[in-house]
């Protein structure tokens, strides 16, 4: 037996940019601990594992070391495999049960768009070895029930950062998005995201973090369309628009490669 597996790079429109995701579409639900062991082995910052309802998809995503609640650029690469392998037509919703509720994923024009729930943080105290596990002073720190944000001055500091994992590894969190407003006419705000904590040191492109990224910069910018670059060795873009509690994301997608799973 084997089960067809794929590995699409999200938020790009260039192959070996992005962020790199595998996708593996099943007949029925399979067991928890294999769908760990399988993205365990492919080693990327995210597999997703869907399989049909009767109009829907269940979609569950996992990092290599755990499953999460809310992944962006899976959900991205997920709907992007099922339309460009016949799942589904091209001008249908593809639409997903998810440990965040339902989701869904619309095509304009070349660009995929995913409408996410809004994950609006609060300002906290900083905590134990965030400071110092990044190496700067932020000018503000806040938190969702994922994430920290910390703000910080500019985008070089963004750009340059170089955190010590062992010391983020503590801080009681999925991950922890730096961002800054950029001086760019193309872009509105630059941001990294790390998740040692998860298994995962740095994320290339962060679909998730930006349903923190958009309210919170909306609101400085008092507009409600954005552009966000990030700013990790890959790169990529996430076009993004506030909608209330909604959060509408959008990117491109490219497949890499097409394998199976030999069973």
């Amino acid at each position: 037996m084997a089960i067809k597996i794929y590995q699409v790079d999200a938020f790009t429109n260039q192959a070996f940019s992005g962020n790199p995701a595998a996708v593996c579409v099943l007949e029925k639900e399979a067991d928890k601990d294999w769908m760990q062991s399988v993205a365990f082995e492919m080693n990327l910052p995210e597999t997703a594992f869907l399989y049909p309802t009767a109009d829907t998809y269940n979609l569950r995503w996992f990092t290599p070391t755990l499953e999460v609640d809310l992944c962006g650029h899976a959900t991205l690469a997920s709907a992007h495999i099922l339309w460009e392998e016949g799942h589904l037509d091209s001008h249908r919703v593809a639409q997903f049960y998810t440990r965040s509720g339902l989701l869904s994923a619309s095509k304009n024009g070349d660009i995929i768009e995913l409408d996410f729930p809004s994950e609006i943080e609060k300002k906290v105290h900083i905590p134990d070895g965030l400071k110092e596990g990044l190496g700067i002073n932020p000018i503000y720190i806040g938190k969702n029930r994922f994430d920290y944000l910390v703000q910080v001055e500019n985008d070089e500091q963004v750009r340059n950062l170089e955190p010590n994992f062992d010391l983020l590894k503590k801080v009681p969190s999925r991950g922890i998005i730096v961002t800054s407003s950029y001086n760019s006419s193309e872009y509105d705000f630059v941001s990294r995201f790390f998740a040692p904590g998860s298994g995962i040191n740095e994320d290339p492109v962060t679909g998730s973090a930006h349903c923190c990224l958009g309210p919170f910069w909306a609101k400085k910018f008092g507009k409600l369309q954005l552009k966000g670059l990030q700013l990790s060795k890959r790169g990529g873009v996430v076009h993004v628009s506030v909608n209330g509690d909604r959060v509408i994301l959008g990117g491109s997608a490219v497949t890499v490669f097409r394998g199976e799973i030999v069973i």
